[in-house]
Parts: structure tokens; C-alpha cells; sequence
């Protein structure tokens, strides 16, 4: 007994309906990949690119109302802008916050800052820097 091939010649009636889809979703997926990659460039951009300071807090020092805080801040020459920093007593609530300038041709900057407090603060945190 022989067994009939359900297979159509190949090249005789073109490409099946199977092929053209798997084409379609091919640029489908080349499209879509490069509109993600051009889509996390942008924004990699804007976040990196675009922040002119940073900084880090390096020390800090309490007292009973005020928290001294060694501030190291980077910066593109001539840029100018603030950094925000708080402090927190030991049950986690706020006991100052304050916004710190910083202006000028350096593009590193160390300073202490003194923070102060409406009672003894436990931490020195920085929230964020932002040009102006």
C-alpha cells in the first residue's frame, strides 16, 4: 500500500496564505521593536541628559534644632539650581525641609548646609535636585 501526498507542488500556486501572514507579522515586529528602542532612547535622554545637578548627601551632623548636612553637588558649568533636602525625628514625621541654591562657573560643589528642625532630627535625607 502506498500512501497519496496531500501536498500541494511546490511553486506551482504561489505562496499560501500561512507564508504572507508570517511576513506581515515579521515588519510588524521590526516596526514595533524599533519604535520601543526609539521610545526608551527618548526617554533615557530626558532623564540623564537633561539632569544638570545631582548631588549626594555625604555626611550629616544633628543637633537639638538643626541638622548640619555635607552636601557634594554635580553640576554642568554655569548651570544653576536647587537641591531639596529633609529631615525626619525618630518616629518617622518631618521635621524640616529646605531648598538649597547652588550657582556658579564650579562644576563640583561641597558644602554644609545647616537644615533647621522644629525638633531633633534623626536623618538627613536628600529628595531631589532640579535646575532652574
Amino acid at each position: 500500500m502506498s500512501t497519496a501526498s496531500t501536498r500541494l507542488p511546490e511553486g506551482r500556486y504561489g505562496r499560501s496564505s500561512d507564508e504572507r501572514a508570517d511576513g506581515r507579522l515579521r515588519v510588524a515586529a521590526i516596526v514595533l521593536g524599533v519604535a520601543l528602542v526609539a521610545l526608551i532612547g527618548y526617554f533615557a535622554y530626558y532623564y540623564v541628559g537633561q539632569n544638570k545637578i545631582s548631588a549626594e548627601v555625604i555626611e550629616f551632623e544633628q543637633s537639638k534644632n538643626s541638622v548640619q548636612v555635607h552636601l557634594e553637588v554635580r553640576k554642568d558649568a554655569g548651570a544653576s539650581g536647587y537641591c531639596t533636602v529633609r529631615s525626619q525625628a525618630e518616629n518617622g514625621a518631618e521635621v524640616g525641609r529646605a531648598d538649597f541654591h547652588f550657582d556658579g562657573d564650579a562644576t563640583r560643589i561641597d558644602r554644609v548646609v545647616t537644615l533647621r528642625t522644629t525638633s531633633p532630627g534623626t536623618t538627613a535625607e536628600l529628595l531631589g535636585c532640579h535646575a532652574d
